[in-house]
């Protein structure tokens, strides 16, 4: 009787939606705008918005807390969902998976829980800088929909794992 009372029967609790949260540099270097980034899917935001870093050192890491929703098998490139449900793509370099994972340490695997600082990839910056066309690293939410605002930090370094680049207010 107390459980029907009181609704403590069998439904399940349903996650707090949070009304904003906020994105951290995945990588230390230096921020762009994504517009300036020199490959049209992301320059156009063609898979979303976000920004882009120069790397100083090759090494990636949770720009959130969330889950690790894809890992490409090239290790380029790392899909992370937010408590939100935002979902962040990080892609490292441009043109890197013609190098097809060499060079490139994954930390992480599909479903892995990551909070923000958590070592998701190390990479061989020389080895980018020589082969692909540029180290620049997009860092795009692919399902803007549920976003009402974006705040991008007006800001020219950054350390990864630390500095707040995007603050995000949810619709709804």
């Amino acid at each position: 009787m107390l459980k029907k009372l009181f609704g403590l029967g069998k439904k399940e609790a349903t996650p707090i939606q949070p009304q904003e949260e906020v994105i951290h540099a995945p990588l230390t270097g230096k921020l762009l705008a994504i517009e300036e980034v020199p490959d049209p899917t992301f320059a156009q935001k063609m898979m979303g918005d976000g920004l882009a870093i120069v790397p100083t050192e090759g090494k990636v890491v949770a720009p959130v807390t969330g889950e690790v929703i894809q890992v490409f098998p090239t290790k380029h490139a790392i899909g992370i969902k937010t408590i939100g449900g935002l979902e962040i793509l990080l892609h490292i370099g441009l043109e890197t998976v013609n190098m097809k994972g060499e060079g490139f340490t994954t930390h992480i695997k599909e479903g892995d829980q990551v909070k923000v600082g958590d070592l998701l990839v190390d990479f061989d910056l020389a080895l980018v800088e020589g082969r692909a066309a540029s180290t620049i690293t997009p860092i795009v939410i692919t399902n803007m929909e549920l976003i009402e605002s974006m705040k991008k930090e007006e800001i020219n370094e950054v350390v990864a794992g630390e500095t707040p680049v995007l603050s995000i207010k949810y619709s709804g």
